[in-house]
């Protein structure tokens, strides 16, 4: 996943933006180039987890452009509900969907409970491992 997707997307259950990007592990792509002259992103910079009118000095852009997060979790401040990031694919879908992949997201729970914060793995909607059963 691109960090200027963090850019566009807000939360399907609450339309919080902007949304909180957890990352595990990345991706270098060293020949990218940018496409047209920064800021490529309007509102918000993932990469330096900061709104466009916040920075001080250009965006990074050149170097963001060149990462994509392979491994991770979006969160959302507002409700406290998570998403996967697996293979580079963000899993933005509602609860009623997402029960049907309980078992799947608290594995991913359980393989990175170290390398994600608590508020997403004890606290985190609409699954976490204080819910799992032993």
């Amino acid at each position: 996943m691109k960090y200027r997707l963090m850019d566009l997307l807000a939360c399907p259950m609450c339309r919080h933006f902007p949304l909180e990007l957890h990352i595990i592990s990345k991706k270098e792509y060293p020949s990218r180039k940018l496409p047209s002259e920064p800021p490529l992103c309007e509102l918000y910079c993932a990469y330096q987890s900061k709104y466009i009118k916040e920075l001080s000095s250009r965006p990074p852009c050149e170097e963001c452009i060149k990462w994509e997060v392979e491994e991770g979790a979006i969160y959302c401040p507002s409700c406290g509900r998570w998403y996967p990031i697996i293979d580079s694919i963000p899993h933005m879908l509602p609860d009623y969907i997402r029960e049907k992949e309980k078992q799947d997201e608290l594995d991913f729970l359980e393989r990175n409970k170290d390398r994600l914060p608590e508020k997403i793995v004890y606290k985190g909607k609409p699954h976490s491992l204080l819910q799992k059963v032993y």
